[in-house]
């Protein structure tokens, strides 16, 4: 049996995308920029793709702009804004954001940009009053996640960005991991940029967009041609974005119904897990996204085996999940979100997570719970060397 649990890292391209990225191929290859007919054609392929990325979240397709993905978007969120500055000012991060925010906020400390890193609860939410502690005169933007990959926890994020709002501060919110799993409308969302990409929603990967709220100007961190505003110049990548904005028309249709059977099975394996010894859950267990679960190993004593070990366990059992470390040099390294919680480095060491997707049964859900089971009474009860 070949379980895949790891649709926060990618889903499968559905099959209308698929269809819809043939035909473009086939029949619409022309550039969108071109005056000509096939020209035209091509451009009315994108217009269509970007209506339809518009009505998963509620936007204007004026306000969409199209990327190669998330961490294209985030980093136009933030350099596109941090650019307007000729000096360095202040801005805002949580402590949990994606590697696609926290490295450019770290360049732009060298840069000589003052970065506050909000810290987190045990569950990985934000606090309001955290942020409108960090609050200064010369705050430019804030920047926090909607659905963390890793834990899952869904932030607050009408609170937050109500905050920046009112002071009349650009805010910015990466949403890869919640649209299409959970309702996003922003004209009642107080946001100014949002992040999405295709491939965690059914569509191609190499595809995402940016939500620009109207009115907000962004810096171009790239120079060329004309294409998406003069924002991202460069001949688009059509059939992908018509791929995506299939993946997203299908998201929206199908959004209420897919989340409330993903809750469903979501709690079917979090109660089938509930009583493995030294098992813990990571994240908040209300406010999380309906896919997803995330555990860490708490032995009593001695440590626990890493992620990285039982996603390979588990492989060997033909189940895919993934884990927070990560590897460097041949070393397992603690996850620099759970140590956010406040875990110590060996319990950060031994984060995994399970994600659910559209094809996930109730057989999956059930077998995958016997496996790690059995993995566990056999790795943690028996510690042996550091895997």
């Amino acid at each position: 049996m070949q379980i895949y649990l790891d649709y926060s890292a990618t889903t499968p391209c559905r099959p209308e995308a698929m269809a819809k990225m043939q035909a473009v191929l086939t029949d619409t290859w022309g550039n969108p920029a071109s005056l000509h007919q096939w020209g035209e054609r091509a451009a009315w392929v994108m217009e269509e793709a970007r209506e339809q990325v518009a009505r998963l979240i509620g936007a204007d397709p004026t306000q969409i702009l199209f990327t190669s993905g998330g961490t294209e978007a985030d980093n136009l969120a933030i350099y596109g804004i941090t650019g307007r500055y000729a000096q360095p000012q202040h801005l805002i991060i949580s402590s949990v954001e994606h590697s696609a925010i926290a490295a450019p906020a770290q360049q732009l400390t060298a840069q000589g940009w003052e970065v506050t890193t909000l810290p987190v609860d045990a569950q990985g939410r934000v606090h309001p009053e955290d942020l409108v502690q960090s609050l200064r005169p010369n705050t430019v933007l804030i920047s926090i996640i909607y659905g963390q990959s890793e834990i899952g926890t869904v932030q607050p994020i009408q609170a937050l960005g109500s905050i920046a709002r009112d002071r009349q501060i650009t805010f910015h919110t990466d949403a890869v991991q919640a649209a299409g799993r959970i309702p996003l409308d922003v004209q009642s969302l107080p946001v100014d940029l949002l992040s999405l990409s295709s491939h965690k929603l059914y569509g191609p990967q190499g595809a995402g967009a940016l939500y620009v709220r109207a009115g907000v100007k962004l810096h171009p961190p790239l120079q060329g041609g004309g294409q998406e505003q003069g924002l991202r110049p460069g001949t688009p990548s059509l059939p992908t974005l018509a791929g995506f904005g299939v993946a997203a028309h299908y998201a929206a249709q199908e959004l209420v119904p897919e989340r409330d059977r993903l809750i469903q099975l979501r709690e079917r394996l979090f109660a089938a897990l509930a009583e493995v010894p030294d098992l813990y859950p990571t994240g908040d267990r209300q406010d999380r996204l309906p896919h997803h679960l995330s555990f860490c190993l708490k032995p009593p004593q001695g440590d626990p085996p890493t992620g990285r070990y039982l996603v390979r366990q588990m492989n060997l059992a033909g189940i895919g999940i993934s884990a927070g470390s990560a590897c460097n040099s041949g070393k397992t390294l603690p996850s620099r979100v759970l140590k956010a919680l406040g875990l110590p480095d060996a319990i950060a060491r031994s984060g995994i997570r399970l994600t659910l997707g559209r094809d996930t049964t109730a057989a999956d859900i059930d077998w995958t719970a016997q496996v790690l089971r059995q993995i566990l009474a056999r790795d943690v009860a028996a510690p042996g060397p550091a895997r």
